[in-house]
């Protein structure tokens, strides 16, 4: 085997040993030089086969289930297409779809614009890099070249557009205006507006520790969670969040609070009784988010993520570790019961922080 990813042979090794990292394939779980193909558990790199038949020193592989095109019945390169008969899927066989290495398939498949059309591609262009957020790859901060406006950029694999083409249309208020919404063969790519302050997750983490707020501050800023989420699950077709949790609370210089990301995000179904896929932050996410409830999830988990949202406020732990004290614990409670039809509706908990707050 040698390792020219699904392309080219030159000659084979005899003894058993990646030609790249030189690791031992005998130890490798599942390797056998009978496969037409093995990644190197040491190196990651594809190694080829070279006792494989092919017409032009070229290995094909299908691009959804990796099964070796070539020993398919009836394939040949001059084909155009092929129908993958193990998994079903439609490959294009083209000269352009040659990789030289497995680092240069990795990049390509992995690559974020693959696929967009030349007028997406050419708006997005607009959107200079500035660099990542929060050190991640997938969140960017972006500037426009012609109004030189910042804007985030999200590259997103988990989603449902559907949400993002309503926030398109149907903004809503302290939430980040979504811009533009671009999907290529990879990923959903959103450019949304860029919110300046601090999350809330940066707020209560000072110096390697949890500092707790005040009571008034924690209730003001539940409160305005609540007048967001008022908003969403007031919809004809509620969204529910599900995934809220300091990271996702946004706080400005001038205290105005704002719910980021709708990536997990989904529209509320009454006839489910279980989620499609379990999404959400652990201990954050509601039984049934996770697979332990008696129903799909609804606006009410979002009521138990903001319940458990304001004792970490409170107190910098999970009820589990500590819980706040006096009513504000009994509000808490409630909002974090394990059967959803206890705990608040939305409109009922935001009245009811109000009116503790104003009585503190």
């Amino acid at each position: 085997m040698i390792n020219i990813f699904r392309r080219k042979k030159i000659e084979y090794i005899d003894c058993e040993f990646c030609p790249h990292c030189d690791a031992n394939l005998t130890l490798q779980k599942g390797y056998s030089n009978l496969l037409p193909n093995w990644i190197c558990r040491g190196c990651g790199q594809m190694l080829i086969n070279p006792n494989l038949e092919t017409e032009s020193n070229i290995t094909w592989i299908c691009d959804k289930c990796e099964t070796t095109l070539n020993i398919q019945p009836g394939f040949n390169e001059s084909c155009g297409k092929w129908k993958c008969t193990e998994c079903g899927f439609v490959n294009k066989v083209s000269p352009e779809e040659i990789y030289v290495s497995e680092d240069e398939y990795q990049a390509d498949i992995h690559n974020p614009y693959k696929g967009l059309c030349d007028e997406d591609a050419l708006e997005l262009s607009l959107f200079k890099d500035e660099g990542s957020i929060a050190g991640r790859d997938d969140i960017i901060l972006v500037k426009n070249t012609e109004n030189a406006h910042y804007y985030v950029k999200k590259l997103l694999k988990t989603y449902d557009r559907s949400i993002y083409d309503y926030l398109l249309d149907h903004p809503i208020d302290n939430m980040p205006k979504i811009c533009r919404v671009y999907e290529s063969n990879n990923c959903l790519i959103v450019i949304e507006e860029y919110i300046e302050g601090v999350t809330l997750s940066d707020l209560l983490e000072k110096d390697g520790s949890i500092t707790p707020l005040s009571i008034q501050e924690a209730l003001r800023i539940a409160e305005c969670i609540c007048g967001i989420l008022k908003c969403l699950h007031s919809l004809s077709t509620p969204i529910i969040h599900r995934d809220i949790k300091p990271s996702n609370v946004m706080l400005t210089s001038n205290g105005d609070v704002f719910l980021l990301d709708m990536n997990v995000a989904k529209w509320y179904d009454p006839e489910k009784n279980d989620d499609t896929r379990y999404m959400g932050t652990q201990y954050y996410a509601a039984p049934e988010q996770v697979g332990y409830g008696l129903s799909a999830s609804s606006a009410k988990s979002d009521i138990y993520a903001l319940g458990m949202l304001m004792n970490v406020m409170l107190t910098g732990k999970f009820p589990k570790e500590e819980k706040a004290t006096g009513k504000v614990w009994d509000i808490i409670e409630k909002c974090i019961s394990l059967d959803a039809n206890m705990r608040y509706a939305t409109s009922e908990l935001k009245s009811t922080l109000e009116e503790l707050r104003l009585h503190i």
